[in-house]
């Protein structure tokens, strides 16, 4: 193989020391960031106004950022960061075998709104293991309600929960020399969880406290405890096509808008999704909100087929739906509806809702989607641990993955058409990975592919606690194999319901971020309504058109600390650490 030339194209760049310091403050601006959690920005600035300062009274100190890139505005409540973004880019000459790789730079200005909304949450699905589980957990540790298991008391609490139980690295201590971190939540105003409003759609009529007995979920204790408070909770009428999920759930659905007694009509499907925008209008008005968020969280549907004049613009989308086509998906009832009112869409679960026509249809109204499925357990580990073998250039040759779970999702995947769903969005985490190293896997990306085999299994016995089993055949020097088998048995809904709130949270965070360039004089712009920034999240990420996603768990996790550091006028974390490395 020729290597050829590499040759570096550089530009000079200022590099700017940024320091964190902490002192004890007298502030006067709050906001309620998480449970007995108050983030606070001065309006006492320096003379060139370089200086941000805010408390954190859970750890019993306040922060000053004296990174000279901040500005607070105390007319409009906004902090304004300058950003400079840079990034590498490569021309491969096949031709002559060189390789140029360039320096390119970009001054940015972020604007990020430090008033938290009130914030309404509307589940797709709302019944279901995920739904019930959502609201207990939100409930729970609104009340403050500890019960007890065989293990004693549990407190209530947000393990699973990256923006409650995580941290962001903010730099080294002065004294100390060790690393320095934050809770995640900490580090600007983000909406308080126990402060969401929950409600939602669901083909079966029972309130949250039925709903959350037939889950199965949780210890009957807290259960018991939370019965008076979820059963105030009805889900509201959903849409339920037969042919979209398995027919095994037709005894569930008792409550479903386009239903005449046992029979189910597709037809109406356009004043089906008027009837699901006129229940998010009404919600948002009668608890004075400021935002809603929708969230699918129901049974996985069948693949939708891509048809040209039908769902791959959104004109044609929205007349296939006045059209009664086939192809028209409750899902894809429930994202019009949401985008249709302003309102951010999320998809966490397998199938397609964003076809071609629903993307452009987000664009053309500039409102924010997500998706696609939920990333608990095995998918997430096999993010981790397939780039650590790539990585340290062991070669994987297959992962043959192996699941069975006994709730509601599992009877519904029992299906092949549901599972097929599953089964593409389980296989694509791996993708970009393999396609990395060209030196194991050849420089066709089409062609980096392994033996990759999945397989889902519907027993009712285990529950709600889902096993997952996986092998990883490894070719390693010389000739020589290993075998990693994991087995790892997943709370499934307990898993699911923090990731949920992350999703949110951080989706209602990101609509309070604008930006421009720096040389730009207009107004500031939102991000682009794919929001990839939630890719952590989800098992398939949703990317752009001429954009491909990004599917390594740690890739995906530093481009959201990063984020939140640059927020706050500091660069980009690495692992240089020059101060120890250098002389």
């Amino acid at each position: 193989m020729a290597w050829g030339t590499l040759r570096y194209q550089t530009y000079k760049y200022l590099c700017c020391w940024c320091s964190v310091s902490v002192s004890v403050l007298c502030l006067l601006l709050s906001c309620s960031v998480s449970p007995n959690r108050s983030i606070a920005h001065s309006r006492t600035m320096t003379q060139d106004q370089a200086q941000v300062q805010y408390s954190l009274p859970q750890h019993k100190e306040n922060v000053v950022l004296a990174t000279g890139k901040c500005q607070y505005s105390a007319k409009d409540n906004v902090l304004l960061t300058d950003y400079k973004y840079k990034t590498s880019t490569v021309k491969n000459n096949k031709a002559d075998g060189s390789i140029k790789v360039s320096l390119e730079e970009q001054d940015y200005k972020f604007k990020i709104d430090l008033k938290v909304p009130k914030v309404g949450v509307m589940l797709v699905g709302f019944g279901g293991n995920n739904g019930s589980t959502l609201l207990a957990s939100i409930l729970a540790n609104k009340h403050n309600i500890s019960f007890h298991n065989k293990d004693g008391e549990i407190k209530p609490n947000y393990l699973g929960s990256m923006t409650q139980s995580a941290t962001v690295h903010l730099g080294r201590d002065e004294e100390t020399g060790r690393d320095f971190f934050q809770p995640f939540n900490a580090v600007l105003p983000m909406v308080n969880p126990n402060d969401l409003i929950v409600t939602g759609w669901d083909i079966s009529n029972l309130n949250l406290a039925e709903s959350m007995q037939r889950a199965q979920v949780l210890d009957y204790d807290l259960q018991r405890q939370l019965t008076p408070l979820m059963k105030e909770y009805t889900p509201m009428k959903s849409i339920y096509y037969p042919e979209f999920i398995a027919a095994n759930q037709f005894d569930r659905a008792n409550n479903c808008i386009n239903s005449k007694g046992d029979e189910f009509t597709t037809k109406g499907k356009w004043d089906h999704m008027m009837q699901v925008r006129s229940d998010i209008k009404t919600f948002k008005t009668e608890n004075q909100l400021d935002k809603v968020i929708v969230l699918w969280t129901a049974n996985t549907e069948k693949f939708a087929q891509i048809v040209p004049g039908v769902n791959d613009t959104h004109e044609n989308l929205l007349q296939a739906i006045k059209n009664d086509h086939e192809e028209i998906a409750p899902s894809t009832l429930f994202a019009v509806a949401s985008i249709l009112e302003g309102v951010p869409y999320i998809n966490g679960s397998p199938q397609n809702t964003f076809v071609p026509g629903l993307i452009k249809l987000a664009e053309h109204e500039n409102v924010l989607i997500a998706g696609d499925d939920f990333k608990t357990g095995q998918t997430k580990l096999k993010s981790v641990l397939t780039q650590f073998l790539v990585d340290a250039g062991i070669r994987p040759v297959s992962i043959a993955s192996y699941n069975h779970l006994g709730n509601n999702d599992g009877k519904n995947l029992s299906s092949q058409m549901q599972f097929k769903s599953k089964e593409i969005s389980k296989s694509g985490v791996i993708n970009d990975i393999l396609e990395s190293n060209s030196i194991m896997y050849g420089d066709d990306p089409e062609k980096a592919r392994i033996d990759h085999c999945i397989v889902i299994k519907y027993m009712p016995a285990v529950g709600d606690s889902k096993v997952a089993m996986d092998e990883y055949y490894n070719e390693l020097m010389l000739g020589g194999h290993n075998r990693i088998s994991l087995h790892n048995v997943c709370e499934d809904s307990l898993l699911a319901a923090p990731i949920i709130l992350d999703l949110v949270i951080m989706c209602e965070f990101c609509s309070r971020v604008t930006y421009k360039e720096a040389n730009d004089n207009g107004d500031y712009k939102k991000f682009h309504p794919v929001l990839t920034l939630l890719s952590y999240w989800l098992k398939a990420p949703l990317a752009r058109e001429d954009f491909l996603p990004v599917n390594g768990l740690m890739k995906q996790r530093a481009a959201l600390e990063n984020f939140m550091r640059l927020l706050i006028g500091l660069p980009a974390n690495d692992e240089l650490r020059f101060e120890e490395r250098l002389a």
